[in-house]
């Protein structure tokens, strides 16, 4: 992981600094205006003093190479949450934002450098402790879950999911107790789930090595529970319903991973698959979650509890 966002010092380049991000403290942001923060995806000043500590330092702060920031971190980062929200394409950006081609430059540069999937991880420690846990789990959901997909998704990697009749992609996820995000996998629909949890469950294994139960629906029953516990020491506990149980019933543990999708269907960007990229789709994925999870960091404790 890179280092964590430098601290705000005493002194900045501009006179009248507008923001204590670092493109203002050490870039050139300061040549540009501040906006009004109108949008309900905006953060609140809880929430950016809240995130502003994890976000990844830039790598011209660091010395290794590129050139200082000309637009504020904190504007880039509500127009990226006020795309995902908003469901709109990208030069759709109002004109409050930074133009579309700077905002996109940015997304871009941190999914191909694992930016926003680190960003992601670090508030999701950060919420666990909040809720008195540690910051690495101990247990996960697997679940999945087939989307539309739009003209924009390439035939190579699209589907057809026959189970559900939907035509389009499949988001594979695996979730802790508290429903945030472990890992995220993006596959054409025709995909199964067993075949896209074997290469799931390996990099969970790799990322959280405390885990060592995931609970699963009975799509996941066969050879992959012994091949778990055989090849990543990882025991698959499969939760299915019973032959007495008719219509909607809450299935223990199951009911948090299909709550997380309820979560990332609240964005409007992702109530379908518009992204050409696999690792497109699994970018937004995380920039809903970290949305949801900077507002609960933003939000002041209820009484009583530490």
């Amino acid at each position: 992981m890179s280092l964590l966002y430098a601290p705000a010092p005493t002194e900045f380049n501009s006179a009248a600094p507008s923001c204590d991000c670092l493109a203002h403290v050490y870039g050139n942001a300061a040549d540009h205006p501040d906006r009004v923060r109108r949008y309900p995806s905006d953060m609140s000043d809880a929430e950016w003093a809240a995130v502003r500590p994890l976000l990844p330092v830039p790598a011209w702060l660091q010395g290794r190479g590129g050139r200082p920031e000309g637009y504020c971190h904190r504007q880039l980062l509500d127009a990226i949450r006020y795309l995902v929200a908003g469901g709109i394409s990208w030069r759709a950006m109002p004109a409050d934002f930074p133009d579309w081609a700077r905002v996109y430059a940015f997304f871009r540069r941190w999914r191909e450098h694992g930016l926003i999937a680190e960003f992601h991880d670090r508030l999701r420690g950060k919420v666990r402790e909040r809720e008195g846990r540690e910051a690495e789990p101990t247990a996960g959901i697997i679940d999945a879950q087939s989307v539309r997909a739009a003209a924009t998704v390439p035939a190579a990697s699209r589907g057809y999911d026959g189970g559900k009749k939907v035509p389009g992609r499949k988001r594979h996820i695996v979730t802790d107790t508290l429903g945030l995000l472990l890992v995220v996998a993006v596959t054409a629909a025709n995909i199964g789930d067993r075949d896209a949890a074997a290469g799931l469950l390996t990099r969970l294994r790799g990322l959280h090595r405390d885990i060592t139960l995931v609970w699963a629906d009975g799509g996941y029953t066969g050879g992959l529970v012994g091949w778990c516990r055989d090849k990543l020491a990882l025991t698959l506990e499969i939760v299915k319903r019973t032959d007495d149980m008719t219509g909607f019933v809450v299935l223990p543990r199951r009911w948090v991973a299909e709550r997380t999708f309820a979560w990332l269907m609240n964005s409007r960007r992702l109530a379908r698959d518009y992204e050409t990229l696999p690792a497109t789709s699994e970018a937004m994925i995380r920039w809903s979650m970290v949305t949801r999870m900077s507002r609960r960091l933003g939000r002041p404790r209820a009484a009583g509890r530490h």
